[in-house]
């Protein structure tokens, strides 16, 4: 297996925000570079992804304040990447357009090992939060599960083109709302809520649905640590009083990972109940 080097990844990185910061560029002016952006997240991915360059993040001393930036930086640049290219990939099928980036193949992927550690089924009502200008998650959760599933997105032109992808499908069963969790009715009665990874504030709100959803309700907040960090915005500390981390869905080889949280006053009470049972027997 090649080594690699700690001054080479951070030249990598350097390499991958140049281009980033052109090419996010250039697609705001004319859209045109969108065949450059595919293959340069396709190429971003299989970086993240690479075990060589997980191990010498790894290996890496304290970071410095100036590759704290660049990490951040590059986090940012990739994730405006990302929303742009969703929004290319939703165009292009509009118009019978069937091109689509290695990077949409592998979050095709987690979404599929993601069900299996939330335990969603026909019963279920979803939320997905940041369901971008093509909603892979909530058509694969509806086509998987049956599912009732409501999408949002604070972003006017990726609501209004998954709208049309979902028009285009006849699929009447997911519904785009360009609404806040606390305006949304659903929040309520949601048994499972998504978050995606490239949301920067996912925290403050998992604190805010505290006291805008029911008991038991699932959180899937997906993530990236590590080097997967430079892709998705990592895990922080939440109060124990509020969520109870109760299972992580980690995927090597993929881009993204899952934290499952659950309302500690339901963990607690699942606990004492279960403790009773035995108890008794």
């Amino acid at each position: 297996m090649i080594s690699v080097e700690k001054d080479s990844l951070q030249q990598q990185m350097e390499s991958f925000l140049s281009r980033f910061r052109q090419l996010n560029k250039a697609f705001e002016l004319n859209d045109q570079s969108y065949s450059e952006m595919e293959e340069t997240i396709g190429q971003y991915t299989a970086f993240i992804v690479h075990p060589d360059h997980e191990a010498a993040w790894g290996a890496m001393p304290e970071q410095t304040m100036h590759f704290k930036e660049l990490a951040e930086d590059l986090r940012q640049e990739a994730c405006h990447c990302v929303w742009a290219m969703e929004k290319h990939r939703a165009r292009a099928w509009l118009e019978n357009r069937p091109d689509i980036a290695d990077y949409f193949h592998n979050i095709e992927d987690c979404i599929e090992a993601e069900f299996q550690g939330a335990g969603m089924n026909k019963h279920s009502k979803v939320l997905m939060i940041g369901s971008g200008a093509f909603p892979m998650t909530p058509l694969l959760i509806q086509r998987r599960t049956g599912a009732q599933v409501v999408g949002i997105d604070i972003d006017a032109e990726a609501n209004r083109l998954a709208v049309q992808v979902l028009q285009k499908l006849e699929c009447r069963e997911i519904q785009i709302e360009q609404l806040t969790v606390d305006q949304l009715s659903f929040t309520r009665e949601a048994t499972h809520i998504i978050f995606a990874s490239t949301i920067p504030e996912k925290f403050d709100l998992l604190q805010q649905l505290h006291d805008l959803t029911n008991p038991d309700v699932i959180i899937a907040m997906r993530y990236g640590n590590g080097l997967k960090s430079l892709f998705n915005y990592p895990l922080l500390e939440v109060s124990p009083a509020l969520w109870t981390l109760s299972e992580q869905v980690r995927q090597p080889g993929q881009v993204f990972e899952t934290a499952l949280y659950r309302k500690s006053a339901a963990v607690t009470a699942f606990s004492s109940a279960r403790g009773e049972f035995h108890g008794s027997c």
